[in-house]
């Protein structure tokens, strides 16, 4: 099984954002264009913050729906993405239950996780961290998640 990006303990989060500029960074642009993750209050500061990251879905909303196979699923759960083939059309960003595809509106084509982890060696609350993908249980209909992985989401 492949890996994926997961949030820890979000509560740990302190809004930095050096998880999203390290994501930047990760293709040599600077600020926060070209993020795949993103940190947004979660009703002010009392409140804390909330980290928006692709889930990697084992059966993904976003690749059915794109209509030139553009985000394939990945084995394991989550997508690739094959620029090339993206036509901009943003059904995959209006399917993402969890609002983890932004778009690079330079270049109209989505943003998505590549799973790499990079962001995680630049968070220094230890929110994120990379974990292996779990096959999905046969209890569970496809497309669902189990109570504890919906806990730690």
């Amino acid at each position: 099984m492949g890996k994926r990006l997961s949030v820890l303990d979000a509560e740990r989060c302190v809004g930095c954002q050096s998880c999203m500029f390290a994501c930047a960074r990760r293709t040599g642009v600077g600020g926060l264009a070209g993020s795949s993750i993103w940190v947004r209050s979660a009703g002010g500061i009392r409140k804390g913050f909330a980290v928006v990251v692709c889930r990697a879905c084992p059966d993904p909303p976003c690749s059915r729906v794109c209509p030139t196979d553009a985000l394939p699923p990945r084995p394991g759960g989550g997508v690739r993405l094959h620029p090339e083939l993206c036509i901009g059309c943003h059904n995959c960003a209006e399917a993402c239950p969890f609002g983890a595809i932004f778009c690079d509106t330079a270049q109209d084509k989505p943003e998505i996780c590549v799973y790499c982890g990079y962001c995680a060696s630049f968070c220094p609350c230890d929110v994120l961290g990379m974990e292996e993908m779990r096959p999905v249980s046969k209890d569970i209909p496809k497309g669902m998640v189990s109570e504890e992985e919906a806990a730690r989401a």
